[in-house]
């Protein structure tokens, strides 16, 4: 009898070996596939979701730069709280996992675990059992995965073990794609700053520059709505100078005065800000514009000459965005390239004038010297009949200089 019941035992040892290497062969698979993250982490969940008896599964991710867990996957792909909740390490059970690296198995009333949090928006307190499993790469906090139960459950060791090394095995494969994006971001950036400069030095007229710059960017920075708003520094107005937009709606809206909604404050505060939802922040001037447009999040960066704004580069998303440091140090490089483009047309334009103005004078100066000496009149006289004709005629004086020069030219031919 004691034989047969070891021969089941064993029987039943090798079903869970071999469901585990099944298990571990298919996240392999799935990790060496060309999967997007979200896509690879829905099938994480699926595999979790039909190898396990639970009614829930959420995966976590660990965002570095905010220090907090973001909620981004769950068996439920239509969740409307996706990318929305947030924990701290050491908050809740989630934290704590993340924390300390190692698994929790809570098999009835895990609502009462002195380190629970109850997440309104997913019903924690409705589920029994909870199993919270650490997502690892080199030792280092990724993620983290839950499971849940709504009535009692046992979680076995060797079911928590699988887990954990599936969440290694995840861990692994997102770190790497995340370095793999990051890395591809960077190329993305530096391809952009170079290409900008050679914008900036290249024959076209400053209007072709800014929407080139807008279009690159908005590539970029992934931007729904990409703009330049430049200051009127006399009406201390912000307007709108180029976009890749083909909204009338945005295009045609009205300008801003210094102070005025998020891009008037970055004029006067000279510096990036950042904010979740427009259609929701207060004292943004647009937001009926912004909901017809589907426009979310905005970066918007001051464009610095010295410690001068003449104007600020705004980037807008179709959803929700934390914009990170490195997003906003390359917008305001890009910022900062095209204030220089601008200042510099601003100068060539001034130089150009003064030129002009050099020009005119000395034409009208030697015209009033011929009109003094044929017409024998005063130099205030000459300069009046210069002014005259050039009214009569709606000439510039320098034309009226310039043909009376001619005409004297000619005469002494």
């Amino acid at each position: 009898m004691t034989a047969k019941v070891s021969v089941k035992e064993l029987n039943e040892k090798l079903k869970q070996n071999e469901q585990e290497l099944r298990i571990l062969h298919e996240v392999a698979q799935d990790i060496s596939s060309n999967l997007d993250l979200n896509e690879l982490l829905g099938r994480i969940v699926d595999m979790v979701m039909d190898t396990i008896a639970a009614d829930s599964c959420l995966i976590y991710l660990y965002d570095r730069q905010n220090e907090e867990l973001i909620l981004t996957a769950s068996n439920n792909p239509q969740h409307k709280k996706l990318g929305m909740i947030n924990l701290k390490i050491g908050e809740g059970v989630t934290g704590w996992v993340a924390k300390e690296r190692k698994p929790v198995a809570l098999e009835r009333k895990a609502y009462r675990d002195q380190r629970f949090k109850a997440l309104a928006a997913l019903d924690d307190d409705k589920y029994e059992a909870f199993l919270s499993i650490p997502i690892l790469s080199k030792n280092e906090i990724v993620g983290v995965m839950n499971i849940r139960n709504r009535e009692e459950h046992v979680y076995p060791e060797q079911q928590i073990d699988l887990l954990f090394t599936v969440g290694k095995y995840l861990g692994s494969a997102i770190e790497n794609g995340r370095v793999y994006e990051e890395v591809a971001n960077k190329a993305k950036q530096l391809d952009l700053l170079s290409e900008v400069s050679r914008t900036i030095v290249s024959d076209y007229y400053l209007k072709e520059i800014l929407q080139l710059i807008v279009t690159m960017t908005a590539k970029v920075m992934d931007s729904k709505i990409c703009s330049i708003m430049l200051l009127d520094e006399k009406k201390e107005d912000l307007v709108i100078a180029a976009t890749q937009s083909l909204s009338q709606d945005y295009v045609n809206k009205p300008n801003l005065k210094v102070g005025q909604s998020v891009s008037g404050k970055v004029v006067l505060d000279k510096k990036p800000l950042t904010v979740i939802d427009v259609t929701k922040e207060k004292g943004f001037m647009f937001p009926e514009i912004a909901k017809k447009e589907r426009i979310v999040s905005l970066l918007s960066v001051p464009m610095m000459v010295k410690d001068r704004v003449i104007g600020v580069i705004n980037s807008y998303t179709k959803s929700e965005h934390k914009f990170s440091k490195e997003e906003i140090d390359i917008l305001q490089a890009v910022a900062n390239q095209a204030a220089v483009a601008i200042e510099n047309t601003h100068l060539s334009h001034e130089i150009f004038a003064a030129k002009e103005a050099l020009e005119a004078r000395k034409a009208i100066e030697r015209a009033k010297g011929i009109l003094m000496r044929e017409l024998g009149v005063s130099e205030d006289e000459a300069y009046k009949k210069i002014h005259r004709k050039s009214m009569d005629l709606r000439k510039t004086m320098k034309e009226i200089a310039e043909a009376i020069i001619l005409t004297s030219d000619l005469k002494r031919k």
